[in-house]
Formats: structure tokens, C-alpha cells, sequence
């Protein structure tokens, strides 16, 4: 006659049952990763690389880097953040929530886009919205919001190295990241807008409207910078060190991106 199993026993069962039964995609959590939001189209594609390569998955979440930034310190539970501006995540690691400084994996650039059908002539020197402000043809203006969105903050920066900012008052509607200021620059009613280069590089964005790289001359520099978090699993930090590898570089410089120390 079998004796019964002890509670203590049973309990020693299930838990084995139930590591037996995990797959080694459950055993490694998939990290979440914060972007930048000028990273939407390109990382995702890095991403699709790195599953490609290693078998590996990462979780992407894009927004403003200022926004992150305030999250992660408030305890978000990102494992990788890759800034679009450097300094959000040199605090990090000066405020002790990332192993290090980090790793420059990126130089951003603007461009000027309208949608289809707008009365804005484009052209790199802003000529074509000058003059479309004059006619009055312009009544909203987009760019992402300059008080956390880095590439708001540099499309801002070259209005203003063109004197257009201030005729610009009134007028410019502002996204919570760069990736929803082109959406308001190209589907909003907007006449146009300021916003990153590598996402008018999607090959989706033609059918809808056209654009105009901007001088890199008119604002500060776009040095983007990722950081790991303190306690980043083995799949985060394979990616981060992915980032930086030849083929992910490929991928970011197709999107118009220029790499550290070849601006």
C-alpha cells in the first residue's frame, strides 16, 4: 500500500513538475527597453536582427527620453535605456541607477516634413517656410515637445538659428515625442513639421509626405547614449553589446544616423 505524500513533499512536486515543464524562453525574462522614440523604426529592425541572430527577444518601448528618464528614476522597471540625448543618461548613472556611463551609440539628425498636398515648399535652408508664414499658409507646426522630447528641443534650437521661432508663435503644436509630432506633421491638419530624419527614412513615410535634411550646424548635437540599469539580465546586456556590433551599426547608419566620431 502506497503511503500518502507529506504537504511538504507535494509542494517539492509541483515545484518540480513546473520547472520541468518551463521553456528556456520563460526561464529568461524578456527585458523591457526603453528608446527613444527617434529610434522607432531602426531598433525595431536591430531587434528583429538580434532574434535573427541569437534567438533572443527583447520588449521595445519608445517615447521621450525625458519622460523615461523620470520613470527610471522613479523605479520603472527598464533594463536598457538608449537616450536620444546623452546627458538624461549620464544622470542615471551619476543618480546610481545604471552600471555606468554608457556607450555613445549614435548621432542624430533633423528634418523638415510636409504632408502631401501642404502649401510648404521644402528646402534645407527653411526658405519655403518662411515665405509660406508670410502668405499666411501656415496655422500649425509640429514639432515634439522641447521641455523632455531632445529632438523637440533641436528642432526649437534651429528655428531659432533662423530666426523663425518667434513667427512661428501661436503656431506650433507639440507632440509628446518626436514619433507623434510626425504624426501631427503629416496626418494632423498640420502644414508640416520638424522632426528626426531616421524616421522619414521608413519607407511607409513617402506615400504620405516628403522631407528635407536640415543642417547639423543649426543646434546642438544630437549625441545619443544608452546605459544598462543595475541588475540588467543576460539577454539585456547581450543587446546592449549587440547595439554596438556591425550589423546593428549597419541598420542605424541606413537610418540615417551617423556613428560616434564620424560626424
Amino acid at each position: 500500500m502506497m503511503k500518502p505524500i507529506s504537504p511538504i513533499s507535494r509542494r517539492f512536486l509541483l515545484i518540480g513538475i513546473a520547472l520541468g515543464a518551463a521553456t528556456p524562453a520563460m526561464a529568461q525574462d524578456v527585458p523591457n527597453i526603453a528608446a527613444a522614440a527617434d529610434l522607432r523604426v531602426a531598433l525595431t529592425d536591430v531587434a528583429a536582427a538580434f532574434k535573427r541572430d541569437t534567438g533572443q527577444e527583447v520588449k521595445l518601448t519608445f517615447g521621450s527620453s525625458g519622460t523615461f528618464f523620470q520613470q527610471i528614476q522613479q523605479g520603472a522597471p527598464f533594463q536598457l535605456f538608449l537616450s536620444a540625448d546623452e546627458q538624461y543618461a549620464i544622470d542615471l548613472a551619476k543618480a546610481g541607477k545604471a552600471v555606468n556611463a554608457g556607450k555613445l551609440y549614435a548621432i542624430g539628425r533633423l528634418a523638415v516634413v510636409a504632408p502631401k498636398g501642404s502649401p510648404l515648399t521644402l528646402d534645407s535652408n527653411l526658405v519655403g517656410l518662411r515665405s509660406a508664414l508670410a502668405r499666411g499658409q501656415i496655422t500649425r507646426f509640429a514639432i515634439a515637445n522641447p521641455d523632455h522630447a531632445p529632438y523637440g528641443e533641436r528642432a526649437r534650437e534651429a528655428l531659432q538659428h533662423v530666426k523663425l521661432w518667434q513667427p512661428l508663435a501661436g503656431k506650433i503644436v507639440m507632440g509628446e515625442n518626436v514619433s507623434q509630432a510626425l504624426q501631427f506633421a503629416t496626418a494632423g491638419g498640420a502644414q508640416g513639421g520638424i522632426v528626426s530624419y531616421a524616421l522619414v527614412l521608413d519607407p511607409a513615410f513617402a506615400a504620405r509626405a516628403s522631407y528635407k535634411l536640415l543642417p547639423a550646424t543649426w543646434h546642438q548635437p544630437l549625441r545619443q547614449r544608452m546605459v544598462l540599469m543595475k541588475g540588467a539580465n543576460a539577454t539585456a546586456q547581450r543587446f546592449y553589446a549587440y547595439v554596438q556590433q556591425p550589423a546593428a551599426r549597419r541598420i542605424l547608419v541606413r537610418y540615417g544616423f551617423a556613428l560616434p566620431g564620424e560626424r
